[in-house]
């Protein structure tokens, strides 16, 4: 069995986090470690039951954690302003948000309940839309952000002529677009938050390549059966060659939202070769996000696809 890097969090006790996508995979493994280190943990979940069972693999493990779910559907702007405002009529800052929802490739074109390309509409502008409905509760909270992307964002580049692939569609181009579009994102947040004095930072981490359900059969996908990719994953990572695992995966993101040594606007990944496996450490960013002309293009565009405003009289 590969063996894990080892990675220590700082005590969390008192900082209330929020994680998307944790109700299975790398993201139940960064809400667990998270509440394992006293966080308050919110799980905003699209599928309850999914939900539930996350939250009791925690408490099995740590009864006393704090960890809660909510509703959330990253393909329904509706959904996302709901949560939005539940969190908000809660009151609480929020200190750490890692943005680690997403979904890989159907094989078909897919389009969320607004209309958007469904990787563009998820991956990124169901995330865009979250921060700026929490941004008030983030910038009381002083809070870290730490926006998931991919070793797919390394090539490719913004798709401006059909941002939303309706003349012609290809699946992994889709992928990398979105997830280049949310690492500049991501990146432009934190350049806006340092400029106007909105208290909170923002960076990027990426898992590398290791064996979770991005590639597997997702019938909600078009996808009935995994995909020969899966496969070959799943063998070298267990076989300790060249890629991560599920828990080794984790760590990009952990360390990037709660060490020290983190900082805003910088990539966090694996060490190992190809950085595809091994512990967290820093990389440079991947070319197609170092265009701060393109990342304002794409804050610009976002706000108005998905209809929010990011400023900042909002984090006041």
């Amino acid at each position: 069995m590969p063996r894990t890097p080892h990675l220590t969090l700082p005590d969390l006790s008192g900082r209330r986090a929020v994680v998307t996508g944790a109700s299975d995979g790398i993201g139940l493994g960064i809400a667990h470690r998270l509440a394992a280190a006293g966080a308050d943990v919110v799980l905003p979940v699209r599928n309850p039951a999914k939900g539930e069972a996350a939250l009791a693999r925690i408490r099995a493990e740590h009864p006393a954690a704090r960890v809660s779910l909510r509703e959330l559907d990253l393909a329904s702007l509706g959904s996302v302003a709901a949560l939005g405002a539940r969190l908000r009529d809660e009151g609480h800052p929020i200190h750490l948000l890692v943005n680690n929802a997403g979904v890989m490739t159907p094989p078909e074109r897919q389009t969320t309940q607004d209309g958007f390309e469904l990787q563009l509409g998820t991956n990124h502008l169901g995330h865009v839309a979250l921060v700026a409905h929490l941004l008030p509760l983030l910038s009381a909270g002083r809070a870290r952000v730490t926006s998931q992307v991919s070793v797919a964002a390394r090539s490719g580049s913004m798709h401006w002529d059909d941002v939303n692939w309706e003349t012609s569609y290809d699946g992994r181009r889709a992928y990398s677009q979105s997830k280049i579009a949310f690492g500049l994102f991501g990146l432009e947040l934190d350049r806006r938050s340092r400029a106007g004095g909105w208290g909170l930072t923002s960076n990027l981490s990426h898992p590398g390549v290791a064996p979770t359900s991005l590639l597997t059969a997702r019938p909600e996908l078009g996808r009935d059966r995994d995909t020969p990719q899966i496969a070959v994953i799943r063998r070298l990572s267990r076989a300790g060659i060249l890629l991560g695992t599920v828990d080794s995966a984790q760590l990009p993101a952990l360390y990037a939202a709660t060490s020290p040594q983190a900082h805003g606007g910088r990539l966090y990944g694996p060490d190992g070769l190809g950085n595809l496996g091994g512990g967290p450490a820093e990389h440079a960013l991947y070319r197609p996000l170092r265009d701060t002309e393109e990342a304002a293009r794409v804050w610009r565009v976002s706000e108005e696809l998905a209809g929010v405003s990011l400023a900042p009289a909002a984090a006041r």
